[in-house]
């Protein structure tokens, strides 16, 4: 993640069926609750039931999806530590976080042009 496009050409092409994988990150990255869980998690660490008390409206069973989905990715770290009750924090890796940074603008830019609908 550390190249950024610098022609819409580049951009389009990274986004072809020819490189699904590039497509496929960024449809798990820009997803309702990929986003979401990509901005809270930006400079914390946090246990599952907090993520799950931060974002309204996601189920269980969506939140474990997602968040299995961008630690594949190499975006969200996931520490089992060993104790009793089994305790599971989640943080951004590097990518993680320059992911994250990455869209703060963008939300912020979203937020901004809804409320003038």
């Amino acid at each position: 993640m550390s190249t950024t496009p610098t022609s819409p050409d580049v951009v389009l092409s990274t986004l072809d069926t020819n490189c699904p994988a590039t497509r496929t990150m960024v449809e798990h990255i820009t997803s309702k609750w990929g986003v979401l869980v990509l901005l809270l998690l930006d400079g914390a660490t946090l246990r599952w039931s907090e993520v799950k008390r931060a974002i309204p409206g996601v189920s269980e069973k969506m939140l474990i999806q997602t968040l299995q989905t961008l630690e594949s990715d190499g975006l969200v770290h996931r520490a089992a530590l060993p104790v009793v009750p089994p305790h599971v924090e989640y943080s951004l890796t590097p990518d993680g976080a320059e992911a994250s940074r990455l869209l703060r603008p963008l939300v912020a830019w979203a937020q901004g042009h809804a409320q003038e609908r």
